[in-house]
């Protein structure tokens, strides 16, 4: 591992940054949009999601590492959203708690933003430790997918807090999160030969938990699950076409 690895983490976690703030920043525009697209744009991140935690991720892993290596990897993913799931407020308190304070609120949209960034924080992190082009390829599918989830983010904040500013506040907190959690991979510089390898698995595990336990719950079941469906599909071809 050399310097130029270290900065590809640094550099290449920057894409995802800047296209959250900027899908972000279209709260400012007060448009309205319909639940069928928001439901068809989540679609397609989580598809972009799962093409990177399989293709980009868990097959480099599986190639340059024991299979108890990453059986424990994988599990460990899992058990580390999990637990964060547990212990961090979920958004699901925030709908349903009308009389909560500002300030509550704020916490509660802010901290399960923080929980949802971490695993695509690491994948950018690991991948980028990786190889370059692994890296890159990482870095752009999230970021990709990371626009429309921005201004999705911002417009949840919008709707608990009610003020357009503390939306797109608790956006950028989110792009923040996610640099945040790309720099936690630079831990692979301890043995990269075996804790890279872990890393990706163990990022790969997380973003697939994310998506089936969080993502899924909240854009199927709104009467437009065929939109849902395609913005799926889209984000895999998006994925392999990248």
């Amino acid at each position: 591992m050399s310097l130029g690895h270290v900065e590809n983490v640094l550099l290449y976690a920057l894409i995802p940054t800047l296209l959250t703030i900027l899908g972000s920043g279209l709260i400012f525009l007060r448009v309205s949009i319909e639940e069928r697209f928001i439901d068809s744009m989540m679609g397609f991140a989580s598809g972009l999601m799962i093409y990177v935690a399989f293709v980009e991720l868990l097959l480099p892993s599986l190639s340059d590492s024991s299979l108890l290596t990453a059986l424990s990897a994988f599990l460990s993913g899992f058990l580390m959203i999990k637990v964060l799931d547990i212990l961090i407020p979920h958004v699901r308190i925030i709908r349903d708690d009308a009389t909560a304070r500002i300030r509550r609120k704020t916490i509660l949209v802010a901290s399960a933003i923080a929980l949802h960034n971490i695993p695509e924080g690491l994948a950018v992190g690991s991948a980028a430790m990786f190889s370059s082009e692994v890296g890159l390829n990482v870095a752009l599918a999230i970021g990709i997918q990371d626009f429309p989830e921005g201004y999705v983010v911002a417009l949840s904040a919008f709707i608990a807090l009610r003020s357009v500013w503390m939306g797109f506040i608790i956006g950028v907190f989110s792009a923040i999160s996610e640099y945040l959690a790309a720099t936690t991979a630079l831990v692979g510089l301890i043995n990269p030969d075996i804790s890279l390898p872990f890393l990706m698995m163990l990022s790969a595990s997380a973003m697939i938990y994310v998506v089936v336990h969080e993502v899924a719950p909240e854009i199927f079941g709104h009467e437009h699950d065929e939109y849902a469906t395609v913005g799926f599909i889209i984000g895999i071809l998006f994925g392999l076409f990248i």
